[in-house]
């Protein structure tokens, strides 16, 4: 079984912590990137050492779950990195599309935007899609030879 791999600053601490204990209570292996307190921390550095491991081990990693305080910062530091593609999602439709659609794999949460429950929901949704490819290969192999 793959692992998945987990990261936040302190503005996602709580929900990543949240996550974690769902994730393992589900039976996921998971590495988590940090942080391991509340305590502030640059997300830049965590997001980029979880994608750089996503991109570099992908038969190790079957996701990378992401969480600052909108989501939206470790997104961008994410994606930064060649090979992720990163989607910050609000929904369950957005989380499962972003994996049908976008062959995501890594799922970006905003702790201070998102209640846990609907945090939850979405990762479960996340994981439960696979890609679709055909018409949307095309799309995302332009995204990947950037």
């Amino acid at each position: 079984m793959k692992k998945i791999a987990i990261g936040s600053d302190h503005g996602g601490f709580a929900l990543k912590e949240f996550l974690r204990q769902r994730l393992e209570g589900e039976g996921w292996r998971l590495e988590d990137f940090g942080c391991a307190t509340p305590d502030p921390v640059e997300y830049p550095d965590i997001a980029f050492a979880l994608a750089r491991a996503v991109a570099a081990r992908p038969e190790e990693y079957e996701v990378g779950v992401l969480c600052c305080g909108t989501g939206i910062g470790v997104s961008i530091a994410a994606n930064k990195v060649k090979g992720i593609r990163a989607a910050l999602c609000a929904d369950c439709f957005s989380a499962r599309m972003a994996r049908e659609h976008n062959n995501a794999n890594v799922i970006t949460l905003g702790g201070r935007t998102t209640g846990p429950e609907l945090a939850w929901e979405m990762v479960k949704a996340f994981l439960g899609a696979r890609y679709q490819g055909g018409v949307h290969a095309p799309r995302v192999k332009a995204l990947t030879d950037v």
